[in-house]
C-alpha cells in the first residue's frame, strides 16, 4: 500500500501557492468560524481596582452602548441612594464541568476578599455562549432582597431573554427588577412567559438549523483536511 507522506515545511509554500489565495482564505474563514471561545477561568477575570465604579463589565461584548449607559445610570443612582453596589458581568462561556454558581462565587471572592467588602455587593454573571446565569450577594443585600428573589432574577429576568440571544433585554430586565427591590419598591416579579401552541411545521427550528449548520461545517472541514493533502501530494509528484 502506498502511503501519502506528510508535507514538509519546505514543501508548504509550494502547496499554498498551488491552492491559490481564494482557497486558503476560505479554509481560514471556516477554521475561525467554527472555533469556539475558550472557556474562561477566574484567573482570566481582571482584579477590580479599589473604588472602581464600573457597574456593567461586558467581557463578552454583547451589550450595546445605549443599554450599558442606561443601566449604569440606574445602578449609579442606586449606589448613591443606598450605598449598595451591583455589577453585571458577561463572559463568553465557562467550563462545562464547572457550576455557574461556583464560578460566580470565585469572581466575587476575588474582587471582595473579606466579609466587610462583600457586605454591600451583588454580582450577576451571564455566560452568553452556553446561556447560564448566576447571582452572588453580600449580607447587606441579602437583608433587603431574599435569596429566592435573587435567584429568580438571575434565572428568569436575566436568563429568559439571554436564551433567545436578547442580551440587551436580559441586562435591562435584570437591572430594572434589582433596582426596584433594592430601592424598597414593590417587586415587579418575573417576566410573563406565554406558551404558544403551533401547528406541526416542516420547517426546521432555529436550534435545529444551528445544529445542522454546525454539522455541515464539521463535515466540510473533515473533507478539506482529507482531500487537500492528497491533491497537494499528487501535484508535487
Amino acid at each position: 500500500m502506498k502511503y501519502l507522506p506528510l508535507l514538509s515545511l519546505r514543501q508548504l509554500p509550494i502547496v499554498l501557492k498551488s491552492w491559490g489565495l481564494g482557497a486558503i482564505a476560505i479554509l481560514l474563514a471556516l477554521l475561525v468560524f467554527v472555533t469556539p471561545a475558550i472557556a474562561a477561568t477566574v484567573d482570566d477575570v481582571p482584579s477590580l481596582l479599589e473604588g472602581d465604579r464600573t457597574w456593567v463589565i461586558d467581557f463578552a461584548d454583547v451589550i450595546s452602548p445605549s443599554i450599558e449607559n442606561g443601566v449604569y445610570s440606574d445602578l449609579e443612582q442606586l449606589n448613591q441612594q443606598t450605598g449598595l453596589e451591583v455589577r453585571f458581568v458577561t463572559i463568553d462561556r465557562i467550563d462545562y464541568g464547572q457550576p455557574t454558581d461556583e464560578f460566580a462565587q470565585q469572581v466575587f471572592d476575588k474582587w471582595f476578599p473579606t466579609d466587610d467588602e462583600k457586605a454591600n455587593q451583588a454580582l450577576i454573571l451571564l455566560a452568553t455562549e452556553d446561556y447560564r446565569s448566576a447571582i452572588v450577594t453580600g449580607a447587606e443585600v441579602e437583608a433587603i432582597m431574599p435569596e429566592s428573589i435573587a435567584q429568580s432574577i438571575a434565572n428568569t429576568n436575566v436568563l429568559y431573554p439571554a436564551q433567545k440571544k436578547q442580551f440587551n433585554q436580559a441586562l435591562s430586565d435584570g437591572s430594572d427588577r434589582l433596582v426596584a427591590v433594592l430601592s424598597g419598591q414593590p417587586d415587579p416579579g418575573e417576566p410573563v412567559v406565554q406558551e404558544k401552541t403551533f401547528a406541526a411545521s416542516t420547517y426546521a427550528t432555529a436550534e435545529e438549523t444551528d445544529t445542522q449548520s454546525s454539522t455541515v461545517l464539521v463535515v466540510v472541514l473533515l473533507v478539506v483536511a482529507t482531500v487537500l493533502p492528497m491533491v497537494a501530494y499528487f501535484m508535487l509528484t
